[in-house]
């Protein structure tokens, strides 16, 4: 019998949830090798009717959102409001890119003085998209969707922490898909390995920690297969003095952090302050998280936010805030617990601002990815500006100003891939607009006609004028006058 992954509800750990087959490498080499038969057909097929077919796939999935959503909310910990949002978005996102991918990838034709030049956008081939727990709907749609309606074909290996929702949901996708185009399979690190390495694989993508990562972009290479990496930030958010602490804003940044438990790559996760508003910032940030910010089972009404994802994520993030508070920090918990909540029940932690805290901390230097964050004072904008580059990760900031063009002249000096303005993670995304880390968050870009274009290789087919009828001819050694 061949194993499986079995998946517990972390609101209440004795709840099963489901399981999932687990595959071997031979089960990896036979899914790859349908994929890269299927693929070389669905490369045939013209753009127009690719992106036909994935609106037929998004009206296949449409039906099962509500049972979808609670599905994703029972294996991850998302409260159920934002499992909807979440699948509603990647359905969004999947007809976004059937619209603009046919104009992203046509060929462009040149033909002038200096010669005639074709660009070709052509498929990699198979693509593998590993793919984390944290939002396993919308971050496979990021990959599969442009990936396919460049014609490539796509096979998805989520984590095993939430494998549950995205299975149902690739192979609701794929019924409405040629056979093989789009499949999904589960594992460990055997299995992603396989799938990495294996040489048919003319693409990888993945989305999550630096670790992980290494190991992927190692074993990619091994193949020279290309690589789209997303990895981790350390987010800081940047209040200028004018900035705005009224209700609306403040709530607006306490879900920043909190969403999914804080465990969002682009969360806030390092909250700078005006020394001189300090108090009242903090007075603010807890007045608004009392409204916005209730602790409990995911599936509860009014709950927003859930446990965190397993009990080591729950020991590692209380460790953090205990070392703070050892360096002499001062932990306040903020929002509320749901009345009817069992926080014994499965891994909650409860959601902490810690002032006062030290620069060299872990909470501080450390990706947290949980529901903590620190606030931090400063007394001029040229420390403020060096102070939020530091370290490694450089995937996201915000800068928060009544005045924007001040906020765009500090968004221009950060060091992050996408820098908000007056908001920061889910609610300053936009469908056009390229997400992607610098330094050591990652390379390449997911949404956007960046993230379309990420799919499809550039081919040329060029006849310099030179040397087409009526040309003047060159040396047989002579470099390109233009």
């Amino acid at each position: 019998m061949s194993e499986r992954i079995t998946r517990y509800n972390p609101a209440r750990v004795y709840e099963l949830v489901g399981t999932v087959p687990a595959a071997d490498p031979a089960r990896v080499d036979a899914v790859v090798l349908a994929a890269d038969t299927a693929q070389r057909d669905w490369a045939r097929v013209e753009v127009a009717d690719r992106v036909a077919a994935l609106r037929d796939a998004a009206d296949a999935v449409e039906p099962h959102l509500p049972t979808l959503a609670e599905l994703l909310a029972r294996e991850s910990g998302k409260v159920l409001a934002d499992c909807r949002g979440e699948l509603g978005f990647a359905l969004t996102f999947l007809r976004w890119v059937a619209e603009h991918a046919p104009r992203v990838l046509a060929d462009t034709a040149l033909d002038d003085a200096a010669g005639r030049l074709l660009l070709r956008r052509r498929p990699y081939g198979v693509v593998a998209a590993i793919t984390p727990w944290n939002a396993p709907i919308i971050l496979s749609f990021l990959k599969i969707a442009p990936a396919l309606a460049a014609g490539n074909t796509v096979v998805v290996k989520p984590s095993p922490l939430a494998p549950l929702a995205i299975d149902r949901t690739v192979r609701l996708l794929a019924s409405a898909l040629p056979t093989a185009v789009l499949q999904v399979l589960h594992g460990d690190a055997a299995a992603g390995a396989a799938l990495v390495g294996h040489a048919l694989v003319g693409k990888v993508a993945f989305t999550g920690g630096a670790a992980t990562a290494r190991v992927v972009a190692a074993a990619a290479a091994a193949q020279t297969t290309p690589t789209v990496l997303e990895l981790g930030g350390n987010d800081p958010v940047l209040l200028l003095d004018d900035a705005d602490l009224s209700p609306e804003p403040m709530r607006r940044l306490v879900m920043a952090s909190f969403a999914t438990s804080g465990q969002v790559c682009m969360a806030a996760k390092r909250l700078y302050v005006p020394e001189t508003r300090h108090d009242e910032f903090v007075a603010a940030y807890r007045a608004a998280a009392a409204e916005v910010l209730c602790l409990g089972d995911p599936l509860a009404a009014g709950v927003s936010m859930g446990p965190v994802v397993t009990a080591e994520a729950a020991a590692r993030i209380t460790g953090l805030v205990e070392d703070a508070v050892a360096r002499g920090g001062r932990a306040l918990p903020v929002g509320r617990v749901d009345p009817g909540a069992d926080l014994r029940a499965g891994h909650f932690v409860t959601p902490t601002l810690v002032t006062g805290v030290p620069e060299d901390a872990p909470l501080v230097a450390q990706e947290q990815f949980g529901p903590t964050v620190p606030v931090l004072s400063y007394r001029d904008e040229a420390g403020l500006i060096a102070r939020a580059n530091a370290g490694e990760l450089g995937l996201g900031a915000s800068v928060w100003s009544a005045d924007e063009e001040r906020a765009f002249a500090v968004a221009r000096r950060l060091e992050a891939g996408f820098v908000f303005v007056n908001t920061h993670n889910r609610t300053g995304m936009s469908l056009r607009a390229p997400f992607g880390g610098v330094k050591r968050s990652g390379y390449g870009r997911e949404y956007g006609e960046e993230g379309i274009a990420e799919y499809a290789q550039t081919c040329v087919v060029h006849a310099p004028a030179a040397f087409r009828a009526g040309g003047a001819g060159a040396a047989a050694n002579a470099y390109p006058a233009s």
